[in-house]
């Protein structure tokens, strides 16, 4: 996430360790995992886009122990420093959904990774279905600010789907707007629980466009409603920069109300 103007939030509950007690294939392009344990019972629920690091394991000899509390830049560089032997892959993700504890059972928490074959680190993993297999986390907040505005305006391809959906789940009923979402594959649609206020455009690219090209330039040619609007912009980098340029140099937004954020980047073509 290194183009961003996300706000991190660190929670006082640290590494929450947990395990993956369900896991399928839901779409796809998307696996979901939910994990569970005693630990997650604390888990700081905010909704939202909330987000988290997510230590993956590497072999049977990971540890989550010695991870920092806080994935800053001191977090980090002491990360760098534990034994490749037992040191966990850390990937961001965001929470799809979250089910507090009950009497009869412990909390529950979704995650969806997007899945492309043997790309990335956590994606594979995540396709080996690996029920049983424990998991560690680092609360990070969540980026979606609600400042005072008339409209909603949220874009994102697949690898945003889970911030987008969740912002949709928990606006105010009441809420208006459109919610702009790149997906490779139809069937990669999902529920979204969105406000009847909001109109839910799924733009499914052609294959082999890369990615988010489609979604920037129906973002450009969408008419926006009147009034003031709030944004978020996430997914392959130059979607996120490219939506906060335009809002901001053509349509006049303030720059205070844009979130954006580069979760990945796309290989040029070529490369």
């Amino acid at each position: 996430m290194a183009i961003s103007n996300l706000e991190i939030t660190h929670a006082d509950t640290g590494v929450v360790t947990a395990e993956v007690v369900r896991a399928e294939r839901i779409s796809p392009h998307f696996v979901r995992l939910t994990l569970s344990g005693p630990e997650l019972d604390d888990w700081r629920h905010i909704g939202f886009d909330q987000w988290f690091r997510l230590a993956v394991p590497t072999s049977d000899h990971t540890r989550f122990d010695n991870l920092s509390d806080k994935y800053d830049m001191g977090g980090y560089l002491k990360y760098l420093t534990l034994p490749k032997a037992t040191r966990p892959v850390i990937r961001n993700y965001t929470v799809r959904e979250f089910r507090a504890a009950t009497l009869d059972a412990s909390a529950e928490l979704d995650i969806d990774f997007v899945v492309h074959g043997d790309e990335g680190v956590a994606g594979p993993w995540a396709e080996t279905l690996p029920v049983g297999i424990s998991v560690g986390l680092i609360d990070q907040g969540c980026g979606y600010k609600a400042v005072d505005a008339d409209w909603n305006l949220l874009i994102g391809d697949e690898s945003a789907l889970p911030a987008v959906a969740g912002i949709l789940r928990d606006l105010p009923r009441d809420a208006r707007g459109h919610a702009v979402i790149e997906i490779p594959d139809a069937a990669d649609r999902q529920p979204c629980g969105e406000p009847a206020g909001v109109t839910v455009h799924w733009i499914v690219r052609d294959h082999g466009e890369q990615a988010g090209v489609a979604a920037l330039e129906f973002v450009k040619g969408l008419e926006f409603p009147a009034g003031t609007v709030t944004a978020f912009a996430a997914g392959e980098s130059a979607l996120a920069t490219g939506a906060r340029r335009h809002l901001v140099n053509e349509r006049g937004v303030p720059k205070t109300h844009v979130v954006f954020c580069g979760y990945w980047k796309a290989a040029k073509p070529g490369h």
